[in-house]
């Protein structure tokens, strides 16, 4: 009895393992785990309930992807993360704009609208609206930003999510491409930049395999404008570093401002930029 649950135990986690550590209660049946081998795991912490039918293996501790396949096994067949939850896999909004219900989009008419922590979407999707992102099925970058450009409360956040897609280079729809900025706080110093009577620069321009923000050309000078929400911690620290890097080693100046330099400090911003150009 006990090698059988030994061997059961290894099923669960092999299984758990490409699910981000969830498992349904239908693939715990077929894997030759009973009703009381299931209620004992229960029992002694082995298993966690997270929705009815999908169980943490080992701890409740889930990851955000944990969070999200949970929700998806929930749901069912043809279910998929979409919405805001999406956009935040995709990188497209910051993590903390997702505490509320996992998003999931299912392409049936029919079935219940709501599971506790779950938002349901009943939807129909078009060749080429789905993948997989880190094994999570998921609407493409663009069908996402469809979906929340119609659903999402804040226009600024929209925005944002859209030049965020454009910053990565994901494939979108000719009519979220509108707006050429990426985020307010570009819009932001492109007022900034005529306000002081700078020469226009280039917006969101390709240098080798990067994009920049600003771009002076002829001049070889960048400027990137940051916000704390979406360049802070050490990895966006070190990862800004290391593109700056990059860049001059193609022969550019990187100027990086902050929102509130902007504010704050124009005329020394102003006269810094200036003076790079006259160089």
């Amino acid at each position: 009895m006990h090698e059988k649950g030994a061997k059961d135990d290894a099923r669960i986690a092999s299984i758990a393992a490409g699910q981000h550590g969830v498992v349904t209660y239908r693939q715990l049946r077929e894997a030759g785990v009973g009703r009381g081998g299931i209620a004992a795991r229960l029992e002694r912490g082995a298993l966690h309930r997270i929705h009815q039918g999908v169980y943490a293996v080992g701890h409740a501790g889930l990851s955000r992807g944990g969070r999200y396949m949970a929700a998806l096994l929930a749901c069912g067949d043809g279910a998929v993360l979409s919405h805001a939850s999406a956009a935040v896999l995709w990188g497209l909004v910051p993590p903390n704009k997702d505490k509320g219900p996992v998003h999931v989009s299912l392409p049936s008419p029919n079935g219940r609208r709501r599971r506790s922590g779950i938002a349901i979407h009943r939807t129909t999707f078009a060749p080429g609206d789905l993948t997989r992102r880190g094994r999570i099925p998921v609407t493409t970058p663009n069908r996402t930003l469809l979906d929340i450009r119609r659903t999402l409360s804040n226009p600024k956040l929209a925005r944002q999510a859209i030049g965020q897609a454009q910053h990565r280079r994901y494939r979108l729809d000719p009519s979220l491409k509108a707006d050429r900025t990426r985020s307010d706080l570009e819009r932001d110093f492109r007022a900034f930049v005529r306000r002081h009577r700078l020469p226009p620069a280039e917006i969101n321009a390709a240098v080798g395999d990067f994009t920049v923000d600003f771009l002076w050309r002829s001049h070889r000078l960048a400027v990137e404008t940051d916000s704390y929400e979406w360049h802070h911690g050490l990895v966006a620290f070190e990862d800004d570093h290391e593109r700056d890097l990059k860049l001059r080693q193609r022969g550019l100046t990187v100027l990086r401002y902050t929102g509130r330099q902007l504010e704050r400090e124009p005329g020394a911003v102003a006269a810094e930029i200036r003076a790079r150009l006259a160089s």
